[in-house]
């Protein structure tokens, strides 16, 4: 049986996840053997996640009066808690694709801003592109003017020298 310090030390340490998360996802984790749990976890851990078995009480409690207060009506039963501190879509891209690989796991809902999501609104979030693919696409939008310019100055550029080397032929021509 867990001491109250035990206990103490677990709802401290899930505070301080919470504190620094962007976004919190409820799964159902029964069926899942600890292979497939810790593989989870390390594909969550290579995008900056962090994945959880969690006791209801103790989640509760760590994040009352938090933004993630919402997540309460979703712990019931065995859940686990994947915690997402860089990126708010990399988990539930994770997660939607792990759920699918494995048909053992199940999304019950997530917590986002404040705002509690279904389980169709998480697999909306992971539809979403990431935030590399976000950053190469502003990347080439800004990048795409200067291209342009370029491509339009060099096209002004080769149609001068093609007119001075028509014109040089012509000379030649009617000097010869």
């Amino acid at each position: 049986m867990a001491t109250k310090a035990f206990k103490n030390d677990k709802i401290e340490k899930i505070k301080e996840s919470i504190a620094k998360a962007k976004v919190a996802i409820v799964t159902d984790y029964r069926g899942l053997s600890v292979a497939e749990i810790t593989e989870l976890r390390r594909r969550l851990q290579k995008e900056g996640s962090d994945f959880t078995v969690i006791k209801n009480t103790l989640a509760k409690i760590a994040i009352k009066d938090t933004e993630f207060a919402p997540l309460e009506d979703m712990l019931k039963g065995p859940v686990a808690l994947a915690i997402g501190f860089e990126d708010q879509v990399a988990p539930a891209k994770i997660l939607t694709k792990f759920a699918k690989e494995s048909k053992k796991t199940e999304i019950i809902g997530a917590v986002l801003d404040g705002n509690a999501l279904t389980k169709e609104d998480v697999k909306k979030l992971a539809e979403l592109p990431s935030k590399d693919e976000i950053y190469a696409k502003m990347l080439g939008c800004i990048n795409a003017p200067a291209a342009g310019i370029a491509n339009a100055t060099n096209g002004v550029l080769r149609g001068l020298v093609t007119a001075m080397d028509a014109i040089r032929e012509q000379k030649e021509k009617a000097a010869s």
